[in-house]
């Protein structure tokens, strides 16, 4: 699965991308998923997973946003606390998410490394 998952427009993952990265990495690791390729951007990420159809990408997605908030606020609560007055956020609503049944798994990669 492709999936992107954005941030409320801040350029928060500029200084917080590497600990984003490994926070996914992480995750993948509890939940066995396998992330082939992962690119951070200065408002988004591009994640390409391989995963079992045990979970939903649904679950998948609520999981990884879930925790990496969590989780990031616990490590960078004083520069976040800056940004988010009134709630604990990290993450936009919404995601975007696709099978790549179609697409070679190279020309997602290719794509994601050219948004940099």
């Amino acid at each position: 699965a492709f999936l992107t998952l954005s941030r409320y427009r801040k350029k928060l993952l500029i200084q917080l991308g590497n600990d984003v990265k490994q926070l996914m990495h992480d995750i993948a690791n509890r939940y066995y998923f396998r992330i082939v390729e992962i690119e951070v951007d200065k408002d988004h990420i591009h994640l390409l997973i391989h995963y079992e159809p045990k979970m939903s990408i649904l679950e998948i997605v609520r999981l990884r946003k879930q925790m990496t908030t969590f989780h990031i606020w616990k490590q960078h609560e004083t520069y976040l606390s800056k940004h988010f007055w009134k709630e604990r956020t990290f993450w936009s609503d919404g995601c975007f998410a696709c099978s790549i049944g179609n697409v070679s798994k190279e020309t997602i990669q290719k794509y994601m490394q050219e948004q940099e």
